[in-house]
């Protein structure tokens, strides 16, 4: 079972996702991150604390998150990136390619 869920703080769009991202979950990330991508969303923000599993599917969709946002100059960072899922960032080597933050408020402090 995973949950999405949008918020709004400043200019940023929080996506706040719980449970694990997989083959069967990842559609549903998909779909909120590429609805605002399509909305131009200036800041894109992925809150992955509460996520204690992702497979390549789930990467798969961050990097396309990632790719669509950076078609229009807009930003895309993640933070909160639970040891198993920043061990997959790390052996991929996404983690020298997304930006990743602790935390929101070392994101936040980002855009300064």
């Amino acid at each position: 079972m995973i949950e999405v869920v949008l918020r709004q703080k400043h200019e940023a769009t929080i996506v706040s996702i719980k449970g694990d991202v997989d083959l069967y979950s990842s559609p549903q990330v998909r779909k909120a991150i590429i609805a605002l991508t399509e909305k131009k969303a200036p800041v894109i923000m992925v809150d992955l604390h509460h996520v204690g599993y992702m497979d390549s599917s789930g990467v798969a969709t961050l990097v396309e998150g990632l790719q669509q946002a950076g078609k229009y100059k807009g930003k895309f960072k993640l933070f909160g990136l639970t040891p198993a899922v920043r061990e997959v960032f790390e052996l991929s080597r996404l983690d020298k390619v997304f930006e990743i933050y602790p935390n929101e408020d070392a994101a936040f402090g980002s855009l300064a």
